[in-house]
């Protein structure tokens, strides 16, 4: 299973790609092997700025469907546009085409409570 050392990541099994002022966030390589073959995601709330943890879409697997939570504070600048046709990216590419949204960072503080690789890896038990 990979765990890509330059993300961080949320109990909640989202990553975080810092860049600069912004972010990309996605669902980390367990979480979609957890959910399974991943048929759909909702993601309705671009434009808007979220608090940290609050729910800003879903995404929907065969047999479930699951909230996805903000790792960090801001802004939804951008969602992911290829995943309305190939919801399976998520399964397939999770730290890259699988992406799901780009946001602005709005509190820089909270980036410190987020797990590095090694915390994450212990968390699922890896």
């Amino acid at each position: 299973m990979n765990f890509p050392e330059n993300l961080k990541y949320t109990k909640d099994h989202e990553w975080i790609r810092i860049e600069g002022n912004e972010a990309f966030v996605g669902i980390t390589e367990f979480a979609q092997g957890e959910l399974g073959d991943i048929v759909y995601v909702d993601i309705s709330t671009e434009g808007e700025t979220l608090e940290k943890e609050v729910v800003f879409g879903t995404v929907e697997a065969v047999k479930t469907v699951s909230d996805l939570f903000l790792p960090i504070s801001g802004t939804i600048l951008e969602v992911n546009k290829g995943l309305d046709g190939n919801p399976e990216s998520v399964n397939s590419d999770p730290y890259g085409n699988g992406w799901m949204i780009r946001m602005s960072i709005g509190n820089t503080a909270e980036l410190t409570d987020l797990l590095t690789a090694e915390q994450y890896k212990a968390l699922i038990g890896h």
